[in-house]
């Protein structure tokens, strides 16, 4: 019955946390349907009005819609994307189509349209504050390029192919973690895992254990191409099993292959671009994000490509020299790169990356490293609440405060891999602050650190701190944001801006105060030595013509594919020669520097927010370059610091355009500089 749905009440746990425990699969497509319902209804009084419109009772109207949708929506896709059991992937496939209509019926909805096209063209004439102001110009703009002034006709087919986008979406990424979770790499002796330490052995077993096969190990893949064991796993046979079944995914011919998928998708994508007035997907998702152009996307692709590729070759080069003076010398292939870079590294750095993991012990590295620069930038303080359930016996929640003792919101950590949580690390909400609704927020953070026996500590690797402080970036945006407007809540930003924030987040982690406090030895508390910081500094652009190329060979492929006219995309293209002949075109065909994730298992672009978007990361990084330079020569980590970071950049949320808040913050425009000296782009 409806009326025993918890999730058609407000939650009566603190900050509105959703009341998880009891919340069960079958209570979601009722809750959804009674949103639904709701909004239309909401809708369709804004629109029936019989007074002029105005801000209030149209785009404030508008505002104040939807809350039940979005409270449902918002608790629903956290499960579904970290705990997504076979019954809630159900309700994910059924919900998909619903949920897309549901959209299209508001956003093409043309008396709404007409309405706040009205306050639009109005809006010089109204006392707007400049957050309303803002807000009017993006609905608009939204609503227009959503395709709210087609005709009827187009309208219908924009609906039908945005449905079924929804549905293919859905489907790539079930078969993308079923295909994941089924090539885990068995092995069944430790010896085929030699080089890996106890905590790396211990979290094999249990994984094997977790599946039935005790006395095995089974190493989980990553959602990217490589692994982190692929950099300490001495037999070279077990570095090609863990980088072939990776590779592998969604390819094989089996019932989640991926490319049938990915095919409809690029080609609806083309076609409701030209629908859209676009001559590609491309197009249409950069005119209304910061690059305005695939042009500008291209332009800085291309730019980078040549001496990343370049910077490539030369590293391949010193692999290959270590490993012809070997016994039996061999050529370098893309399963050997990882391996062959640390003993590079230990000869020219003296360091051993995977011998570090004693120092980052999980819990240090997130009181000690993470919680304390946010509370020496910001004055924030976080206290667990264990009294609080979250979505997942493994998810924890922190209550955080203000320095003066006010209450802020709630931060969720969910660190550890399983298999019903799909791959990567990403931040997201399940309360949104704002004034107009008086919520305040709660975000949470998830990673897919392998979990090590009982009785050990999580010890991570430098990749993974690096992850935790990235990740910790976004949330810190969800929770500082504050705005009067739930569109503009949290971490609802232009897409190649909003990797920004948790890009900075990442200076703080080689921090001297900082670092001092959490690298500590797990058994001795012993500090990082600091002859090991030293050398950490020196290795700074090592491997950054590997890590360079792999990102931009993926960035590129994202764009190439999403840069087809819809006669393009409708030809029966062949995945493998398609990616070849992009890699090609950009000089990123490097067999071993393989892109960092193929077509058949791209998550980001192909079931994620980042169609024609991936190159996200690198613009973003330009911002990010320029504004540690900025910190640097402004005294680092320190509250005035902070707080001019916070005031201007994080909390303003989206109810700023993106460049004039980082000019607001920083004086002027990004200065690319900083950016090609970091990735040694510039020699």
């Amino acid at each position: 019955m409806l009326d025993d749905n918890p999730l058609l009440t407000p939650s009566p746990l603190p900050y509105l946390l959703p009341d998880y425990p009891a919340i069960r699969a079958h209570h979601y497509l009722p809750a959804f349907e009674r949103a639904f319902a709701e909004q239309t209804a909401e809708v369709a009084a804004i629109v029936g009005s019989p007074d002029p419109a105005d801000f209030e009772n149209t785009i404030e109207a508008l505002e104040r819609s939807g809350r039940l949708l979005g409270d449902v929506a918002r608790t629903f896709y956290t499960v579904s994307s970290a705990d997504a059991t076979t019954e809630i992937q159900a309700v994910e496939q059924e919900l998909a189509p619903l949920m897309s209509a549901h959209h299209d019926s508001i956003q093409l909805d043309a008396g709404l349209y007409e309405r706040v096209s009205a306050v639009h063209a109005a809006r010089e004439d109204l006392a707007l504050t400049p957050e309303q102001r803002y807000l009017v110009e993006r609905l608009h703009r939204e609503m227009t390029q959503a395709g709210a002034g087609l005709d009827a006709e187009a309208k219908a087919r924009l609906t039908e192919i945005n449905q079924r986008l929804s549905t293919l979406t859905t489907a790539f990424e079930k078969n993308l973690l079923a295909d994941t979770n089924d090539l885990a790499v068995v092995f069944e002796d430790a010896t085929e895992l030699e080089g890996l330490g106890e905590g790396e052995l211990s979290a094999a077993s249990r994984a094997a254990a977790d599946r039935g096969l005790d006395g095995a190990f089974v190493v989980t893949l990553t959602l990217f191409t490589g692994h982190p064991y692929l950099a300490s796993l001495r037999r070279r046979e077990s570095r090609r099993r863990i980088l072939d079944a990776s590779r592998a995914r969604g390819a094989r011919g089996n019932e989640h292959d991926n490319r049938d998928t990915l095919r409809e998708i690029v080609r609806l994508r083309a076609e409701r671009a030209a629908l859209l007035g676009h001559d590609s997907h491309a197009a249409y998702v950069t005119s209304d994000q910061t690059a305005g152009s695939p042009a500008a996307v291209h332009d800085l692709l291309r730019r980078l490509a040549a001496p990343a590729a370049a910077n490539a070759h030369t590293e391949q080069s010193a692999l290959q020299r270590i490993i012809d003076a070997e016994e039996e010398p061999f050529a370098l292939e893309a399963h050997d790169w990882a391996y062959y870079t640390e003993k590079v590294r230990a000869a020219e750095y003296d360091l051993d990356r995977a011998a570090l993991r004693p120092w980052f012990e999980a819990e240090r590295v997130l009181h000690d490293g993470v919680f304390r620069a946010a509370t020496a930038l910001y004055g924030v303080t976080f206290s667990e609440r264990p009294d609080l359930p979250a979505y997942h016996p493994d998810a924890r929640v922190f209550e955080v405060h203000e320095a003066d003792g006010s209450a802020l919101g709630l931060f969720i950590l969910d660190l550890y891999t399983r298999d019903t949580k799909r791959g990567g690390a990403w931040m997201n909400s399940i309360v949104s602050q704002s004034r107009l609704r008086g919520t305040s927020p709660v975000v949470v953070n998830n990673l897919n650190v392998s979990r090590p026996g009982p009785g050990k500590p999580t010890l991570l690797t430098l990749d993974e701190v690096t992850t935790l402080f990235h990740e910790f970036g976004h949330a810190l945006h969800g929770l500082f944001a504050t705005v009067t407007y739930p569109h503009f809540a949290g971490t609802n930003v232009f897409r190649d801006f909003v990797e920004f924030p948790s890009q900075v987040n990442e200076m703080w982690i080689f921090w001297p105060e900082v670092l001092a406090a959490y690298a500590r030895h797990v058994e001795t508390d012993e500090p990082l030595p600091a002859d090991v910081v030293d050398r950490l500094h020196a290795s700074e652009r090592f491997n950054q013509g590997f890590a360079t190329s792999e990102y931009l060979a993926a960035a590129w492929l994202d764009q190439v594919w999403h840069s087809l006219s819809v006669e393009e995309a409708s030809t029966d293209i062949d995945v493998t020669a398609f990616e070849a002949a992009a890699l090609r075109d950009i000089g990123l065909d490097n067999p071993a520097v393989p892109t960092r994730y193929s077509s058949s298992y791209f998550a980001h672009v192909f079931s994620g927010g980042y169609s024609a978007g991936y190159y996200s990361y690198i613009w973003s990084e330009v911002l990010d370059a320029d504004t540690v330079e900025w910190f640097r020569e402004n005294g680092g980590l320190t509250r005035e610091n902070g707080e001019r970071f916070r005031e201007r950049l994080l909390g303003v949320g989206g109810s700023k355009d993106p460049l004039e808040a980082y000019r607001d913050f920083r004086g002027r425009d990004a200065d690319i500089a900083p950016l090609l000296d970091r990735r040694g782009l510039n020699a």
